[in-house]
């Protein structure tokens, strides 16, 4: 059975989505799904192509105990949104970037909010509204100090094991229709 695979978008790729990946790879890994499921990152802007993450991001990635592996930003492409089985976007822009790039429905229905996971979140499912989506946004920390890039990863944490806890479901269906 092929890996599911899990790709988390940002604007730039060298803030929020990295750490997002960094997080759900270790929590996959603590899940005991790490050979089941590959987690990567990507952004909706070619603005930090090739750049790595953004030192405040992996300063605070380092200090909450996470390895931070390298990094090189990229913006992804239509074929990347066909090819994951769940697109995780940082705001309700990046999901409405990612719904137009989707090839057919099936795709743009694998955008799902990051946030969206967190318990503690607002519930917009089924609501369809950007503004609504907007409610479970991440904000980026790029213009903010460390307090910022901590926030991001207690809503990126917040969030992880509701993922964690999808994709397993997800694996399991995929097993059981095999």
């Amino acid at each position: 059975m092929r890996p599911y695979r899990v790709m988390t978008v940002c604007t730039g790729n060298i803030c929020r989505s990295p750490m997002a990946e960094v997080v759900l790879r270790h929590r996959f890994e603590a899940a005991g799904l790490a050979e089941a499921v590959v987690v990567d990152s990507s952004g909706i802007s070619d603005e930090e192509t090739g750049n790595p993450i953004d030192p405040r991001a992996a300063g605070v990635l380092r200090d909450a105990g996470y390895p931070v592996p390298r990094h090189r930003a990229h913006r992804i492409t239509e074929r990347e949104v066909a090819d994951r089985d769940l697109l995780l976007p940082m705001t309700a822009r990046h999901a409405r970037a990612l719904r137009t790039l989707a090839p057919d429905a099936d795709a743009a229905a694998r955008v799902r909010m990051f946030r969206g996971f967190d318990p503690a979140a607002p519930d917009v499912r089924g609501t369809g509204a950007a503004a609504d989506e907007a409610q479970l946004d991440v904000e980026d920390p790029w213009y903010g100090d460390r307090d910022d890039f901590v926030s991001v990863l207690q809503q990126v944490e917040a969030a992880a094991d509701g993922i964690v806890a999808f994709v397993r479901a997800e694996l399991d269906r995929r097993r059981a229709r095999s």
